[in-house]
């Protein structure tokens, strides 16, 4: 429970987020475009059900897709990366999504990873560039993650990050013709520092056998 009494007098309210590009040592994210779309077309072709917990897709052609990338890149109510494992095409995206910069509440969410880039270090550092990037640059108070209840591989990953589990909203939408209940979790700007430290401990090349096996997990 956070404190009620906390002053913010001086709160002025967060930065909405712009195009840039957020490079790390095994990603690079940058705005998504439709000029995205043959690599990302490659590395989700018969990949189906990597749609499954998205509200849109699969496609039916590379065309379809690119049409898509083109309206979540157009659309004003989330900034879209296209994702970039180094030395790689694009192999997914990522937004940052139901922005409420007065409050300093920002949600990343619409998340495609596809095999090529699932359960890798490109995938982690991805989501630790977004997270680093709306506390110390934008000024976010509150980052929050949201998935399909029963989407247990998006919940165990909000836990491996570091967001803090607070609740299941009942039937809170409809997305492609089923019900969902989200699972709602966050990560607070006084949790960051810590996550910070623990990101940025398993990400480091030391951590990784030659064979990118890792010696401590982000969990611990």
């Amino acid at each position: 429970m956070t404190n009620p009494s906390i002053d913010l007098t001086q709160w002025h309210g967060a930065r909405h987020p712009e195009p840039v590009v957020l490079a790390g040592r095994w990603v690079r994210l940058e705005p998504l475009a439709a000029a995205h779309a043959p690599a990302l077309w490659r590395a989700v072709h018969g990949h189906d059900s990597i749609w499954d917990w998205l509200a849109d897709g699969p496609y039916e052609s590379e065309t379809g897709l690119a049409d898509a990338l083109q309206a979540k890149a157009a659309g004003a109510a989330a900034r879209f990366f296209a994702i970039l494992p180094e030395g790689a095409a694009t192999a997914g995206y990522a937004s940052l999504m139901r922005i409420d910069a007065p409050n300093g509440v920002i949600e990343v969410g619409n998340i495609l990873m596809s095999p090529r880039l699932q359960r890798t270090r490109a995938a982690t550092e991805a989501i630790y560039l977004l997270a680093r990037h709306i506390f110390e640059d934008l000024g976010y108070r509150r980052f929050e993650w949201k998935c399909n209840a029963l989407n247990l591989p998006s919940r165990r990953a909000a836990e491996r990050f570091g967001f803090i589990f607070e609740g299941i909203f009942r039937q809170s939408m409809v997305v492609k013709g089923r019900n969902r209940d989200t699972a709602w979790y966050s990560m607070l700007d006084a949790e960051w520092p810590g996550r910070k430290r623990a990101f940025e401990a398993w990400l480091a090349p030391e951590n990784f056998d030659e064979d990118g096996r890792q010696f401590s997990s982000l969990s611990r």
